[in-house]
């Protein structure tokens, strides 16, 4: 079907919205990494304590997007979505109270916790406005708001912090929370029943899917372990363990690399940061754009999913000459990283939205809640058996750049490694019949 001039293009509205809460929730999330070096002098934090404190907030957040996932399927988008912002916004904004390292894993789990709630509920939405085939781009769009929130963090945390303290930091950003949550109770409801949906836009919005247009969903929920039997669960899972590791590895240590090779700190590290999440952005939607045009260009959505996410992966690989490359210049180092987190964002717009090509919407969020419980458990085990213990033991040798070669070959060769599973285990990426 193509679009008219009566054709409303409210979807593109939704997916504003959805981009966000999603900047938000990654502003938020970004804001401990640029208080590191204060919070370590002002706290005495050791490396250990820094990991441990990333532990807790990747522990909570594994933990809760399987409930979250499920309780977003039972409430809708609107509740489910509304709920888990006003939690994690006040979570943000609870870290300026404390000033122990324990206050701190505390605070910090309870943010992991309530920010699992974002992505379920990002990729249902988009299911429930997009047709299949511009899902991943709308995906690619509304997941650039990590970036963004990415890039918003050290261009005001480390002058906020400066200027007020580290304690305004949490609070300001906390807030903007609740600005969003107005915006979502007033202009979200279902497409079906939306007044400013025309409807050639809801026809076009489910003109690809084998479920009918409707006000609620309807069908029997379909139970965890349903879901666990199906191999296209486990596809969508074990590329997540793999791959969502390496984005954290990025978000929570790279001003830390930046300070560590480079001596870059405090408000300096504002520039390097802004450029590598700039570029992550670029990623973010190209990576939704080219599936959609392979799919144009008589592809099949699967078919086209999967070319792109190999791509993706490719890309990444350059990642482990970072250092090498490094050695010229911190901005050649800079840009080696830049690809590597645009690759990844590219990447995870198409990973996501492999869901809602295989799944029915009443799952959708379950299945991400379940990817997201097996991304942050390979977090979990990377940040405690490998950086805990590692980045520890090469600082106190005074050979730190070793420990961020090993990781970089980590990053490098994940994708790979996680593109291939999902090949593995479903080669055609059916949808599944329940």
């Amino acid at each position: 079907m193509s679009e008219t001039k009566s054709f409303s293009s409210y979807r593109w509205t939704i997916c504003a919205l959805v981009f966000f809460a999603t900047t938000v929730n990654y502003l938020d999330r970004s804001v401990i990494s640029l208080l590191k070096s204060t919070l370590t002098k002002e706290l005495n934090w050791t490396d250990a304590d820094y990991a441990d404190i990333e532990v807790a907030f990747k522990l909570m957040y594994a933990f809760g997007m399987v409930f979250a996932g499920r309780v977003i399927d039972r409430l809708g988008s609107k509740v489910g979505y509304f709920a888990a912002t006003a939690l994690w916004s006040v979570a943000a904004m609870a870290h300026a109270f404390v000033s122990t390292t324990l206050g701190f894993i505390v605070v910090r789990g309870a943010l992991g916790l309530t920010e699992s709630g974002n992505f379920p509920a990002a990729i249902k939405s988009t299911a429930e406005w997009f047709p299949k085939k511009e899902r991943a781009l709308a995906t690619g769009i509304f997941n650039s708001g990590t970036n963004i929130g990415a890039i918003l963090a050290p261009a005001s945390v480390p002058f906020i912090a400066e200027a007020w303290g580290w304690q305004w930091a949490f609070i300001i950003t906390g807030a903007f929370g609740f600005l969003w949550l107005i915006l979502w109770i007033v202009m979200y409801q279902n497409p079906a029943v939306h007044p400013k949906v025309s409807k050639e836009e809801l026809e076009y919005i489910n003109s690809d899917s084998q479920e009918p247009a409707q006000t609620e969903e309807t069908g029997p929920k379909i139970s965890w372990l349903k879901l666990l039997t199906f191999r296209q669960t486990w596809a969508f899972a074990l590329g997540k363990f793999f791959t969502d590791p390496v984005w954290w590895f990025y978000l929570f240590w790279l001003p830390d690399f930046l300070e560590s090779q480079y001596g870059i700190k405090g408000t300096a590290v504002a520039m390097p940061v802004i450029v590598v999440y700039t570029i992550s952005t670029v990623g973010s939607v190209f990576g939704g754009w080219l599936p959609l045009k392979f799919i144009n260009g008589g592809w099949s959505v699967f078919k086209a999913r999967k070319t792109s996410m190999l791509i993706y992966a490719f890309a990444v690989t350059p990642i482990v000459f970072a250092q090498e490359l490094g050695s010229h210049g911190m901005w050649v180092a800079v840009l080696v990283i830049g690809l590597a987190t645009s690759a990844h964002q590219a990447w995870s717009a198409n990973i996501f939205t492999t869901v809602s090509d295989m799944f029915p919407k009443r799952a959708i969020a379950s299945v991400v809640g379940i990817g997201g419980l097996a991304g942050g458990m390979g977090g979990i085990l990377l940040t405690a058996l490998v950086q805990r213990n590692m980045f520890v033991y090469y600082r106190s040798i005074g050979q730190i750049e070793t420990a961020y070669l090993i990781m970089f070959f980590i990053c490098g060769g994940a994708y790979l490694l996680a593109w291939s599973i999902i090949h593995f285990l479903v080669p055609k990426m059916e949808p599944i019949k329940v």
